[in-house]
């Protein structure tokens, strides 16, 4: 056989191994398995997506990040292909904005400083091509901390508040943390805005609930006065209208924190002559006597109590309502009459009330 045909068969041969390697969809256990991790803060939904090593015996802070002693070489957070983490919506990290989208993360070590640096190139195979000046939409400094052992590298979502998360690489005994924050009033809104086009259009609840979370953030009220209507009268010819008590609540509200006096009165006039359940009169009435108006609240209690005499609670209503038509003598005889039929866990608290409304300190919660 020529030298030729030896190089042609050797050829042949690799090539025959390295289909039979690389064509089949067998699942093979791998030494760093694959995680995905997402979780929703507000609206925004962040997703982290890596390989997860083990520390196998190792110290793998001062052996594994560093382990091709090249000091220009970050390291990909994970093992295999980059860490890819993703926002659906506009973030901050550290207080530094950063644009939705998805990133290639990778990090920078300098003694107990991590740099930590977001590419707008999310699918490179570990850090070995990260182009610092190109590629790094975002880089932020930060520090170390102690925490419990973790063979398996992973990432934690820790000190959660309605606005902010801390998400923290955790491997060996050290943390990385950085905190993601979302501007909560401005995503949630825009994102009422766009579903509110699609199947919710359709939905008197979702242009109420929609309303109603504006009015409990105190956020975007003149247009959530525009979604409470548009769950009470429906859209084009009115399609999908549906008034009923709960959308005229939140619109009463809206109108009361917008101080629309004339609007407000008048709507409570037509709100009082509604049928309503025990639930919806309770929350109507609480909602009267917090904006001052303690005689439309009697109204409708006395009816209520009449129509559902096993609702305890409007029997309670209705003597806080005496205590805001400054009668506390019928009060105190209404909170004696009631307190037999309150359940037993509402007790003390009942006591309290009584003790206020005689005292003169009631207050409506909240």
């Amino acid at each position: 056989m020529t030298h030729k045909h030896v190089l042609s068969f050797l050829v042949c041969l690799c090539a025959g191994l390295f289909a039979q390697a690389q064509f089949h969809t067998m699942k093979i256990p791998q030494p760093s398995p694959k995680v995905m991790e997402t979780q929703r803060l507000g609206i925004t939904d962040i997703t982290v997506d890596y390989s997860s090593p083990a520390t196998r015996g190792r110290d793998v802070w001062a052996n594994v990040i560093n382990g091709y002693g090249d000091p220009n070489l970050a390291w990909r957070a994970g093992a295999n292909m980059n860490t890819r983490i993703s926002f659906t919506t506009d973030v901050t990290i550290n207080g530094n904005p950063l644009k939705a989208g998805s990133y290639g993360f990778h990090i920078d070590v300098d003694g107990d400083t991590y740099t930590l640096m977001f590419a707008h190139h999310d699918n490179q195979w570990g850090s070995y091509y990260l182009d610092r000046e190109k590629h790094v939409a975002l880089a932020v400094n930060v520090k170390s901390e102690d925490c419990p052992f973790s063979e398996q590298l992973d990432y934690e979502f820790i000190n959660r508040t309605d606005s902010t998360v801390v998400i923290a690489l955790e491997w060996g005994d050290k943390r990385i943390p950085f905190t993601v924050g979302v501007d909560l009033n401005k995503t949630v809104v825009e994102s009422f805005r766009y579903e509110l086009l699609g199947i919710n259009t359709y939905r008197w609840e979702a242009w109420n609930d929609a309303a109603q979370w504006c009015l409990n953030h105190d956020t975007n009220l003149e247009e959530a006065l525009a979604w409470a209507d548009r769950s009470i009268n429906g859209g084009y010819n009115g399609f999908s209208a549906n008034k009923n008590v709960t959308n005229m609540t939140t619109k009463a509200q809206l109108l009361s924190r917008l101080d629309r006096k004339d609007e407000l009165s008048e709507t409570i006039a037509e709100l009082t002559t509604m049928d309503m359940g025990p639930g919806e009169t309770n929350w109507l009435t609480i909602f009267l006597l917090r904006i001052n108006k303690p005689e439309p609240a009697l109204n409708v209690l006395n009816a209520a109590v009449d129509k559902y005499p096993d609702a305890w609670y409007l029997k309670l209503n209705r003597a806080i309502t005496y205590y805001f038509l400054d009668d506390t003598k019928k009060a105190m005889k209404e909170l004696e009459a009631v307190q037999s039929e309150t359940p037993q866990n509402f007790q003390p608290r009942l006591n309290q009330i009584m003790s206020e409304v005689k005292n003169g300190t009631y207050k409506i919660p909240g």
